[in-house]
C-alpha cells in the first residue's frame, strides 16, 4: 500500500498539472492547450518569415528573440509535462515526447550548424494535439486502429518491400545487359533506380530503353508495378478490418501520458500504470 507520503500535497499538484497539461475537459486544461497552439503557431510563422530574404534583413533580430522565447517556453512545457506523469521516461519515448523535443532541440543546433533552426518547422506535429481541444476524440480513436493495422502489417510490409527490392535488383541488371551505357543504363545501380521508377509507375523518364527487347522488358514491368502496388494495400487493409474492431479511448495516461485505450481498459497499455490518478502505478 502507499505510504501517506505518496498521497502528499506534492502528489496532488503533479495529479492537477496532469489535468491541465494532458486533460482538455476542464476549463484550465482547455485554456491551456489552446494557449499553447497558438504558441505553436506563432513559432512556426516566424520560422517561416526568417527564411525570406527581404524579412530576414529588416526584422531578423526580432525573428531571432521571438524563436529563443518559444524555444525557452516549449522545453518549460516540455518539463512540466514530465513532471506530471508518472514515468516521465516512458512519456519521453512516447511519439509526443519525442516531437517535444525536436521542437526545442534545432534551436540549440543552430548555435553549432548556422541554420538548423529551420527544422523548428516540425512544431507543426504538435498541432495533432488540436483534435483534444476541438473534441474530436473519435479522430484520435481512429488514428491509433491506423497506427495498430501498421504495426501489426510491419512483417508482412517487410517481406513485401524485399521482394519488391529483389525484382528491381534482376530487372534492373537485365535491362543493363539489354541496354547497356550507350542508352543511359550506364550501371547496375542506375538501372536498379529506373526499374523503381518503373515499377512504381512514376516514370520521370530520364532514362528510357531504345531497344525492342528493352521496351518488352520494360512493358513487362509497368504491368508488374500495378499489381505489386495492391499489395501492400491488401495486407493493411485486413490488418485495419482487425483493428477497427476494437473503440480505443482518448484518456491520457497518468503515467506516460499516452492515449487510445480500450473504453473498459482500467492500465495503460504501454505502461501498466492505472488509468485512474489515484489507481495503483
Amino acid at each position: 500500500m502507499s505510504s501517506s507520503s505518496e498521497q502528499s500535497p506534492g502528489e496532488g499538484f503533479r495529479a492537477r498539472l496532469h489535468t491541465i497539461i494532458f486533460e482538455a475537459d476542464t476549463p484550465a486544461g482547455k485554456a491551456f492547450d489552446v494557449a499553447l497552439l497558438g504558441a505553436i503557431l506563432c513559432s512556426i510563422v516566424a520560422v517561416m518569415l526568417e527564411s525570406v530574404a527581404s524579412v530576414r534583413q529588416q526584422y531578423g533580430l526580432a525573428l531571432y528573440v521571438a524563436e529563443w522565447v518559444f524555444t525557452v517556453v516549449f522545453a518549460t512545457e516540455y518539463v512540466l509535462r514530465l513532471m506530471a506523469v508518472r514515468r516521465p521516461l516512458d512519456y519521453a519515448r512516447s511519439f509526443f515526447g519525442v516531437v517535444d523535443v525536436l521542437a526545442i532541440l534545432p534551436s540549440f543546433l543552430s548555435i553549432v550548424f548556422p541554420g538548423a533552426q529551420s527544422l523548428l518547422v516540425v512544431r507543426v506535429l504538435r498541432l495533432l494535439r488540436v483534435f483534444r481541444i476541438l473534441k474530436l476524440g473519435h479522430l484520435l480513436g481512429q488514428a491509433e486502429v491506423l497506427m495498430t493495422a501498421l504495426r501489426a502489417s510491419r512483417a508482412k510490409i517487410t517481406v513485401f518491400l524485399v521482394a519488391v527490392l529483389s525484382i528491381a535488383v534482376v530487372m534492373g541488371t537485365l535491362m543493363y545487359l539489354v541496354e547497356g551505357p550507350a542508352h543511359g543504363f550506364d550501371n547496375i545501380p542506375r538501372s536498379m533506380y529506373w526499374a523503381i521508377v518503373t515499377m512504381t509507375t512514376v516514370g520521370f523518364g530520364d532514362i528510357t530503353p531504345k531497344t525492342v527487347l528493352g521496351q518488352f522488358v520494360a512493358s513487362v514491368l509497368m504491368l508488374m508495378g500495378y499489381g505489386i502496388l495492391a499489395v501492400p494495400t491488401g495486407i493493411v487493409s485486413v490488418e485495419l478490418a482487425n483493428a477497427t474492431r476494437l473503440r480505443p479511448d482518448t484518456q491520457a495516461c497518468p503515467g506516460c501520458g499516452a492515449q487510445g485505450h480500450d473504453l473498459d481498459a482500467r492500465f495503460c497499455k504501454s505502461c501498466g500504470t492505472g488509468l485512474d490518478w489515484k489507481g495503483h502505478p
